[in-house]
C-alpha cells in the first residue's frame, strides 16, 4: 500500500470531464478541545484512473471550511487537487402515493368548500334583490299592508343576510385551513431543504485502485472540562495513607451530528485563542497639558472639530486596549493529550458525559490543620506530589475518605513535581480548644501617654487518633501599616514553626507531630502600640 501523496496539482481538466463519484463517510475520531473539536470521517472508494471528484453529502452544517484536510492509503500513486464544502442545493423529492392521495383528497375538499361558499352567496343575492324588487304592497291587488308586516318581512330579509355571511365566513376559514396544508405538500414534491454539507474532492489517479479516504475538520460547537475523583485511604497503624486520583473528562457536543463508535480523545490546546501573543502599545506618562479656554462652538472650525474628535476617539481606544490586557488571564503554557480507551458514542445534544480517561495512586501525607482564632474545626488534609508529565488542570474534584463522600474541592493548576493540597472534611479525633489568657487596653509612658491593646491565648491540642498525627494551628498577628503603630509578640509566645504562611503577611503556623493520644498546648500573644490621641481599627482579625 503506497501512502496518498498530499500534494496539489499545478494544472487539472475541467470538472465536466472528470468522473463523478458519490460517496458516504463515517467518523471514525474526535479530538476534543476545550473549545471545539476536530473530527475525522472515513471514505473508501474505487478510484478510476484519471481525474475524479469525490462527493459527499453527509457533513455537517456546522464544519469550519477552511479547516478541512485529506489524506489516506491507496493501492496506486494518487494526487489530490482540492477539498471544498459548500450547502447542497435542494434535491428533488420523488412523490409517494401516500402524498399524492392527501393532496387529491384536499382538493376535493376544496372544491366542495367552493360549491358551498357559491351557494351561500346565491342565498344572499337572493335576499337583497328581494328587498329591493318586492311590490310596495306585499299583498294582494297592491294593497297597503300593515307596518307589522313590513317589519317581520325586514327581520326575514336581515337573517336570512346574516345566515349566509356567517356561512360564508366559516367556510372560508376551512378552505386557507385546506390550502395551507396543500402548500406544504407541494413544498415537499419540489425540494427538501438541505441539513448537510456537500464535500468535494479532486483526486487524479494513475491506475485504477481502491482507496481509503480520511477527512478531517474543526467544529465549535463542543467542548470538554477536566473533573476529578479523590479517595483518600487514611491508613492505620500497619497501613500508610494512600490517596488514588482519577481524572474525568466532562464532554458536551452540540455539532449537530452524533459521535458513534468512534476513537475519543480529549486535547487541552484552546484551538479558539489563535497562534501568537498580543502585540503591545507604546505607554507614555506625562503631565497632563493644560485645559484651553472653553470655545463657543459657533467660532470652531469644522476642520478643528474633527480633528479634536479624532483625537478623543484614539485616546479612548488606547484607555480600552490597556484595560482589556490587564484583564487577560493566563493559566500556563502546556498541552497534552488524552485518548480515552476502547470506542465511545456521544449523541448532538444529548447533555454532558463524564468519561475516566486516568488514575494513579500516590502515597499521601496527612496533615491537621485548625484555626481556631474562627473556628475550632479540626480540618484533614492530604498533600502529595504530581509526579505525572501530564499537568493536573483546573477543575472539581469529588472527595471521598475512607470510601465515603465527604464533599467537593477544587484542584488548581499544578504541573509535575509540585504539590498537592486537598482537605477531607473535618477530623473528629482531632481536638482543638482556644482560650483567652489576658486582655488588657490602657495607657504607657509618663511624658508622652501611648495606647496599648495587650492579647494573649491559649491553644490546647489533643490527638485521639491511636497513630502518630501532624497538626498545624495557625493564629493572626496584627500587621501595621503605619510607623507610629507598634507591633510585637510577646515573649510568652510558642515560637511558631512558620510565618506568613501562604505568603498571608502575619499569618503564623505551629505544626506538631503529635503521638497517639497526646496533648499539647501552644501559647501565643501581641501587643499593639499607638499614640494616645488617636484611634486604631483592627480590619480581617479573626477575634
Amino acid at each position: 500500500m503506497r501512502v496518498l501523496l498530499l500534494t496539489c496539482l499545478i494544472a487539472m481538466s475541467s470538472a465536466a470531464a472528470a468522473a463523478e463519484i458519490k460517496a458516504t463517510s463515517a467518523i471514525d475520531s474526535v479530538t476534543v478541545y476545550p473549545d471545539g473539536a476536530a473530527v475525522t470521517r472515513v471514505l473508501r472508494v474505487d478510484l478510476p484512473a484519471g481525474e475524479s471528484v469525490v462527493l459527499a453529502r453527509d457533513f455537517p452544517l456546522g464544519l469550519d471550511p477552511a479547516s478541512l484536510r485529506v489524506e489516506g492509503e491507496s493501492g496506486g500513486r494518487i494526487q489530490v487537487g482540492s477539498i471544498d464544502a459548500r450547502p447542497p442545493g435542494p434535491q428533488p423529492v420523488q412523490g409517494t402515493p401516500e402524498r399524492e392521495k392527501k393532496i387529491q383528497a384536499l382538493e376535493d375538499d376544496r372544491a366542495a368548500l367552493d360549491d358551498r361558499i357559491s351557494a351561500a352567496g346565491v342565498r344572499k343575492a337572493f335576499a337583497r334583490r328581494f328587498a329591493t324588487d318586492a311590490p310596495l304592497g306585499l299583498g294582494e291587488e297592491s294593497n297597503a299592508r300593515p307596518l307589522s308586516e313590513w317589519r317581520e318581512a325586514f327581520k326575514a330579509i336581515e337573517e336570512e343576510i346574516s345566515r349566509a355571511d356567517e356561512t360564508i365566513r366559516a367556510l372560508q376559514v376551512k378552505k386557507r385551513e385546506i390550502e395551507a396544508e396543500l402548500a406544504i405538500l407541494h413544498a415537499g414534491q419540489r425540494a427538501d431543504p438541505p441539513n448537510k454539507m456537500e464535500v468535494r474532492i479532486e483526486l487524479a489517479a494513475q491506475t485504477a485502485a481502491p482507496a481509503t479516504l480520511r477527512v478531517s475538520y474543526s467544529v465549535r460547537d463542543a467542548r470538554w472540562r477536566p473533573l476529578y475523583d479523590a479517595r483518600l485511604d487514611t491508613g492505620g497503624k500497619d497501613r500508610k495513607p494512600s490517596l488514588e486520583l482519577v481524572r474525568r473528562a466532562e464532554i458536551v457536543q452540540r455539532s449537530g451530528e452524533d459521535w458513534a463508535n468512534v476513537a475519543l480523545a480529549v486535547s487541552t490546546v484552546r484551538t479558539g485563542r489563535g497562534g501568537s501573543a498580543p502585540n503591545l502599545s507604546t505607554v507614555i506618562v506625562r503631565y497632563p497639558q493644560p485645559v484651553p479656554p472653553p470655545v463657543r462652538p459657533q467660532a470652531m472650525a469644522p476642520a478643528s472639530r474633527a480633528v479634536d474628535s479624532a483625537l478623543d476617539a484614539g485616546q479612548e481606544k488606547a484607555m480600552e486596549a490597556v484595560e482589556e490586557r490587564s484583564a487577560t488571564v493566563e493559566t500556563g503554557g502546556f498541552q497534552a493529550l488524552f485518548r480515552i480507551p476502547g470506542r465511545v458514542s456521544l449523541g448532538a445534544g444529548e447533555g454532558a458525559r463524564s468519561l475516566r480517561i486516568a488514575s494513579t495512586t500516590v502515597a499521601a501525607d496527612l496533615l491537621v490543620r485548625a484555626a481556631p482564632v474562627v473556628d475550632d474545626t479540626a480540618w484533614l488534609e492530604a498533600t502529595f506530589k504530581q509526579a505525572e508529565e501530564a499537568p493536573l488542570l483546573p477543575g472539581q474534584v469529588g472527595l471521598y475518605r475512607d470510601g465515603i463522600f465527604v464533599g467537593r474541592g477544587k484542584m488548581v493548576l499544578t504541573q509535575k513535581d509540585e504539590t498537592v493540597r486537598l482537605g477531607f472534611g473535618a477530623d473528629e479525633q482531632v481536638k482543638v480548644a482556644r482560650a483567652v489568657v489576658r486582655k488588657n487596653d490602657g495607657t504607657a509612658g509618663l511624658i508622652t501617654a501611648s495606647k496599648t491593646d495587650e492579647r494573649e491565648f491559649k491553644i490546647v491540642v489533643r490527638n485521639a487518633h491511636v497513630w502518630p498525627m501532624k497538626v498545624t494551628i495557625e493564629e493572626q498577628l496584627p500587621v501595621a501599616e503605619n510607623s507610629e503603630i507598634q507591633v510585637e509578640m510577646l515573649p510568652s509566645s510558642t515560637q511558631p514553626t512558620h510565618r506568613d504562611v501562604r505568603d498571608q503577611r502575619g499569618v503564623m503556623a505551629w505544626t506538631l507531630d503529635m503521638p497517639a493520644g497526646e496533648t499539647r498546648e501552644v501559647k501565643f500573644g501581641w501587643r499593639v502600640r499607638w499614640p494616645s490621641e488617636k484611634s486604631v481599627v483592627f480590619i480581617g482579625r479573626g477575634g
